[in-house]
C-alpha cells in the first residue's frame, strides 16, 4: 500500500538503520572504508575552512563593515561555534555519510532531511565554485609575479556581472568588465577531482599537508604585518553601513565555516568515529577562529579599509606594499594557491558523500552511489559533481556564490542544532560520545544566531534560493519519494514502532 503524502515526508530512518546500511553489502553499493585518523579529520576541517574568509573574503566584506570586520568574524565563528558543539554530540551518535541531511532523516522526516539535502548541495556546489573563482586571481598574481605572464581577461573572469547585488534581475551578460570564461577555475576543479577520484587516504593525506602549508604561509603574513601595525588604521571603525554592515558582513563570512559540516560528511570513512568525530570538529574550530582573527587584525593594521574594494589576491599585495620587494608576495600567493585547492578538494569531497547518502537511500539514481572497490570511492558521483560545480566556476562571478554558500550552511546548521534537541527528548538514553553542554539552552541559542544571519542574507539569495528549492521539491514528489528505501513496507516497518 502507498504511502500518503504526509507519511511520506514524515517518515524517519531509525539511527541503528543508518548505521547498519553503512556496512558492506557485497555488490558495489553503500560501503566505503574507514581510514581517516583525527588528525587528518581535523585538517580536513581547518583546509576546507581557512583559506575562503582569509585569502579573498576581505576584500568582499571590508568595504562593507569597515574595520569592524573583526567583529563580523567574531560573530560568525560565535554562531558556527554553537553550531559546532551541536555537529559533535550529533555525529558521535550518528557517524555515517550525510551529515545534515542524515541527521536530519533521523530527527525530522524524509521530507525536511531531502531539502536539507538540496540545500546542502547548494552550499558545497556553491562553495567549491566560489572558491575556485577566487583560486584564478591568486594563481594569476603568481604567474605575473614569477614570469611576468599576464593572463588575458577573456580567460580569468565568466561572462555574468551583478551591477546590483540587492537586485536579484541586475545580472548583466558580457559587460563591461566580464569575460568569457574563468579557465584557472575549471582546471581546479579537474585536479582536485582527479586526487579524490585516487581514493579518500590518499586525498586526506595530500590536504594534511596542504593544510599545514598554509598555516605556516598565514603565520608569515601576521609576523611581517605585524611589524607595520598602524593602530590608525582602525579609524573610523564602523564602514558607511554603521553595525547593519557588520552584521551583513557576518552573515556573508560565515559560508566560511563550512568545513565544519565538512568533517561530517567524512563519518563513514573515520577510524573510531564516536571519538574522533567531535574531537576533530571542535580542534578546527578553535584553529580556524584564531587565524580568522588574527590574520584580519594583521591586514586591517597595515592598510586603510578603502583599499581593501576590489583589491585581488589582497593579502600577497599587501605583503608587497609592506615589503617593497616580490619575493614575500610571491610566497604569499603559492601559499594561497596551495591553501585553495585544499578548500576545493574538501568540499568537493563533502558534496559527493552528501549525495552518495541520499542515493543509497533511494532518492537519488544507484549510479550516485556506485562504489569503486578497489578505491573505495563513489567514482560516478566525484565526476559528476565536479563538472557540476566547473560549470558553475567557469561562468558565475564570485561576489553571488559567497551568500548562496551561506544560505546553505546557515539552513544545515539551524537543523542540526534542532536534531540534537529532539534527540534529547526522544532518545535521551542513547550513546553519545560527546554531550552538548548546558542542556538545551546552547543548541537553542545557536538555532536563534543561525536564523538571525539568515534573516541578514540579500535579496537575491532569497530568489535563488527559492528557485532552487522549488526543483528539489519536483524532483522530490516526481521521483524520490516513490523510490525511497522507506517506500518498501518491509523497509518501514521500524518507522511504525518510532
Amino acid at each position: 500500500m502507498a504511502s500518503s503524502l504526509i507519511e511520506r515526508l514524515t517518515r524517519k530512518k531509525p539511527v541503528s538503520r543508518l548505521v547498519a546500511d553503512t556496512a558492506d553489502s557485497g555488490d558495489g553499493h553503500g560501503h566505503l572504508g574507514r581510514s581517516i585518523t583525527l588528525f587528518q579529520l581535523t585538517m580536513f576541517g581547518v583546509g576546507a575552512t581557512i583559506g575562503t574568509g582569509i585569502f579573498f573574503v576581505l576584500s568582499e566584506q571590508v568595504p562593507v563593515a569597515g574595520p569592524a570586520v573583526v567583529i563580523s568574524f567574531v560573530i560568525a565563528a560565535v554562531a558556527a561555534g554553537l553550531s559546532a558543539l551541536c555537529y559533535a554530540e550529533m555525529s558521535s551518535m550518528i557517524p555515517v555519510s550525510g551529515s545534515s541531511y542524515s541527521y536530519a532523516y533521523a530527527t525530522l522526516g524524509e521530507g525536511v532531511a531531502f531539502f536539507v539535502a538540496a540545500c546542502l548541495v547548494l552550499e558545497y556546489g556553491i562553495s567549491a565554485a566560489a572558491v575556485a573563482v577566487g583560486w584564478a586571481e591568486y594563481v594569476e598574481k603568481l604567474l605575473s609575479n614569477l614570469t611576468g605572464i599576464v593572463l588575458p581577461g577573456w580567460m580569468i573572469k565568466g561572462p555574468i556581472t551583478l551591477p546590483d547585488s540587492d537586485n536579484p534581475f541586475a545580472m548583466a551578460f558580457f559587460a563591461d568588465g566580464s569575460g568569457l570564461i574563468n579557465l584557472p577555475a575549471v582546471i581546479l576543479v579537474a585536479l582536485c577531482c582527479l586526487l579524490l577520484l585516487r581514493g579518500s587516504k590518499e586525498s586526506a593525506r595530500t590536504n594534511a599537508i596542504m593544510v599545514l602549508i598554509k598555516l605556516a604561509v598565514l603565520t608569515l603574513f601576521i609576523v611581517i604585518a605585524g611589524s607595520a601595525f598602524n593602530a590608525a588604521n582602525f579609524t573610523p571603525f564602523f564602514g558607511e553601513k554603521g553595525f547593519n554592515g557588520v552584521q551583513a558582513a557576518a552573515a556573508s563570512i560565515f559560508f566560511t565555516f563550512v568545513g565544519l559540516d565538512a568533517v561530517s560528511t567524512a563519518g563513514e570513512e573515520v577510524v573510531n568515529p564516536k571519538r574522533n568525530l567531535p574531537l576533530a570538529i571542535i580542534a578546527a574550530l578553535v584553529i580556524v577562529t584564531s587565524f580568522y582573527v588574527l590574520v584580519a587584525v594583521a591586514a586591517l593594521g597595515v592598510q586603510p579599509a578603502s583599499q581593501f574594494d576590489g583589491q585581488e589576491a589582497g593579502l600577497a599585495t599587501i605583503l608587497q606594499n609592506i615589503t617593497g620587494a616580490a619575493w614575500p608576495a610571491n610566497l604569499l600567493a603559492a601559499g594561497a594557491v596551495i591553501s585553495i585547492f585544499s578548500v576545493t578538494l574538501i568540499v568537493l569531497y563533502g558534496q559527493s558523500r552528501i549525495l552518495f547518502a541520499v542515493s543509497r537511500d533511494g532518492m537519488l539514481p544507484a549510479i550516485f552511489h556506485d562504489v569503486n572497490p578497489r578505491t573505495m570511492t563513489p567514482v560516478a558521483c566525484t565526476i559528476i559533481v565536479s563538472v557540476f560545480v566547473a560549470l558553475i566556476a567557469a561562468f558565475v562571478p564570485a561576489g553571488l556564490l559567497w551568500d548562496l554558500t551561506s544560505m546553505g550552511t546557515l539552513v544545515a546548521f539551524t537543523v542540526v542544532s534542532a536534531g540534537v534537541l529532539i534527540l534529547r527528548y526522544t532518545q535521551p538514553d542513547m550513546q553519545r560520545g560527546y554531550r552538548v553542554p548546558f542542556g538545551p539552552v546552547l543548541p537553542i541559542l545557536s538555532i536563534i544566531a543561525c536564523v538571525y544571519l539568515i534573516l541578514r542574507l540579500s535579496g537575491i539569495v532569497y530568489a535563488i534560493t527559492g528557485v532552487w528549492i522549488a526543483i528539489a521539491a519536483l524532483l522530490y514528489f516526481t521521483y524520490s519519494a516513490r523510490h525511497s528505501r522507506l517506500e518498501i513496507p518491509d523497509n518501514a516497518v521500524g518507522e511504525a514502532a518510532q
